[in-house]
């Protein structure tokens, strides 16, 4: 395998037995590029023209207090496969917070779980005191990756090819980004929301085809709040105001103590995508914390919304996990007790109505992108390792009928928030075996797709790209690609086709 490794960046992290320092979150210094992967089984479909974009979670200091799995700087990871081929690259998210951080020669922010004061210099986003790293969501919008911070950062531009930081976005606001902004690729824009403890604590904004904030009112709460993702359909977008926020009492004296507030509902703010703040539509739900929403369409006078309902919002420490014993619980899926469930707003009568879609623990699901915003019927789920972060296997869950379809790794093997890319046939079936044009043609069944991800081998201490057929993930991996090194653990990736990065660039180049 041929390898180019950049020049080191300058790190002061010492090997660590912590949880979240060591096995498969081990952080991954290194950044090379490789012209081709190979292949060590199966073959890569000739179909899949795109790239798979993975932010994950990098720490490069040593940690001024206590690590937190989401202190991490942000690695880009990316596999860019066309015509049966692959080839690897991977960055750091050059992020302001990151080269000062590489000046120094220490970290100059403390963590999530830190006292007030750890900081060395004052810090970013809702909470106030820590650094902006990015390293929480990725996508793309109009031909630029969005590297995103949960707690409300900056909103870091990358070259989805190159990996190139690029600076922060312009139109990011003061109250900066939160993570999962959400593209519609019709009409090319980019719908994203903030939060933070001063009023109205939440806004909500639009940015244009073309890359420019076009849209951007509050979205007044009752105080501060720890909002995570939102939803688009075609005419709304959907945010959240959830029983699961600071301590008032705490947070008054600097202290950012997450806490289930008792008797307090869910609530949703539906809201014209255009609209203003006297045109929230308010609905009422069972207490709940969400991280990630699947999917939401309209579906005559109502609005259905899919995610992952907690049962358990705030659960009970793990105390075998010692001194981390709180925060393992956190990022425990199991835990928190995470399942897919469904959310059905009636816009005549103002009332909102729940089911549960399946009762297994589950998270981070991805459905077929060409299904976005329309009535879909698949979700492709993770499992995860009980006790841990950590993504043992798939779920392929179909709404309608209850049907499970599960894939679980050997042990000792970890995936990756997995992408579904759209099978396509050929655009023209006289052409060539191997050398038909598959661009401009489109699968037709939801379960038409690939799903792509990357592995950790805690047995071999190696990482791997691997594909499986969506349609059939029972079956596990059509086709697995070496990586040069072990990545690390991290949240969350996306998918971008060619052909839409070649429709970007044709429009730029028509505007300039």
């Amino acid at each position: 395998m041929e390898i180019t490794r950049l020049e080191p960046v300058i790190t002061s992290l010492k090997p660590s037995n912590h949880p979240y320092l060591s096995g498969p979150w081990t952080p991954c210094h290194e950044e090379v590029d490789v012209p081709e992967l190979e292949v060590i089984e199966g073959a890569i479909p000739k179909d899949i023209d795109g790239i798979y974009l993975r932010n994950t979670e990098n720490p490069v200091h040593q940690p001024l207090g206590r690590h937190h799995p989401f202190d991490g700087d942000a690695m880009i990871h990316a596999v860019n496969i066309s015509g049966g081929r692959a080839s690897y690259r991977n960055r750091f998210v050059r992020t302001h917070c990151f080269e000062a951080e590489q000046l120094a020669g220490q970290s100059l922010w403390g963590g999530l779980m830190d006292p007030p004061g750890t900081s060395k210099r004052p810090g970013f986003g809702a909470h106030g005191g820590l650094k902006d790293t990015g390293s929480t969501d990725i996508i793309v919008h109009a031909g630029i990756a969005y590297a995103t911070f949960y707690q409300c950062g900056e909103a870091w531009m990358v070259d989805p090819v190159t990996l190139e930081t690029l600076g922060k976005a312009p139109w990011a606001p003061l109250d900066g980004v939160s993570a999962h902004p959400k593209v519609d690729e019709e009409t090319g824009e980019l719908m994203f929301f903030n939060y933070g403890k001063h009023a109205p604590f939440m806004h909500y904004g639009v940015i244009d085809r073309d890359g420019r904030l076009a849209h951007y009112v509050p979205i007044p709460l009752p105080g501060p709040r720890l909002p995570h993702d939102m939803a688009i359909t075609k005419n709304w977008s959907i945010l959240n105001d959830m029983p699961l926020f600071w301590d008032e009492k705490l947070l008054e004296r600097g202290i950012h103590a997450a806490r289930l507030h008792e008797g307090v509902p869910t609530r949703f703010a539906l809201i014209p995508r255009h609209g203003g703040p006297e045109e929230i539509r308010w609905f009422e739900a069972a207490p709940t914390y969400v991280l990630h929403w699947t999917n939401a369409y309209e579906d005559g006078e109502e609005i259905v919304l899919e995610g992952y309902f907690q049962d358990r919002p705030m659960p009970d420490p793990l105390e075998e996990a010692g001194e981390y014993s709180h925060m393992m619980a956190y990022v425990d899926e199991h835990s928190f007790q995470s399942r897919l469930h469904r959310w059905r707003f009636d816009l005549a009568t103002g009332e909102c109505r729940e089911e549960r879609l399946s009762e297994r623990i589950v998270e981070f699901g991805m459905i077929n992108p060409a299904f976005a915003m329309k009535k879909s019927r698949h979700v492709w789920s993770t499992t995860t390792r009980p006790g841990w972060f950590l993504f043992d296997g798939f779920v392929c869950h179909d709404t309608e009928t209850g049907a499970e379809e599960v894939f679980r790794l050997p042990e000792g093997v970890y995936a990756s928030e997995a992408p579904v890319v759209p099978k396509k046939v050929p655009a023209s079936d006289s052409e060539a075996a191997g050398e038909r044009d598959f661009s401009s043609s489109e699968a037709v069944g939801e379960r038409d797709a690939w799903l792509v991800t990357f592995l950790i081998d805690e047995n071999t201490g190696t990482s791997e790209c691997a594909i499986l057929d969506a349609g059939d993930i029972a079956s596990g991996p059509v086709c697995r690609l070496a990586l040069p090194h072990k990545i690390s653990s991290g949240v969350h990736s996306t998918w971008v086709e060619h052909a839409q990065l070649r429709r970007y660039a044709a429009r730029r180049r028509a505007s300039s």
